[in-house]
């Protein structure tokens, strides 16, 4: 079981998103006190899904072409720096 610091900080993301994944239900979590406790396997598909789900607007460009990669080519970027 995770705390939201923790669960955020496995993700990558924000604590205030994590928090939000739980107030929408897409996220379960075991409220403990003040502290909500998330399963890591629930995390796991949570993000998983988010990573690979976009916004219809977002998959193409007006022209109709796939929408560039930029998150990917950023990635790239850095690493080669």
């Amino acid at each position: 079981m995770l705390t939201v610091p923790e669960a955020a900080r496995k993700v990558g993301r924000d604590p205030e998103t994590v928090r939000r994944w739980i107030r929408s239900g897409r996220l379960r979590s075991q409220k403990v006190g003040t502290q909500h406790l998330i399963d890591e396997e629930d995390l796991a598909a949570v993000a998983q899904v988010r990573a690979t789900e976009r916004p219809k607007w977002l998959r193409t460009t007006h022209s109709g072409r796939p929408m560039p990669d930029s998150v990917g080519l950023i990635r790239e970027l850095r690493a080669t720096r």
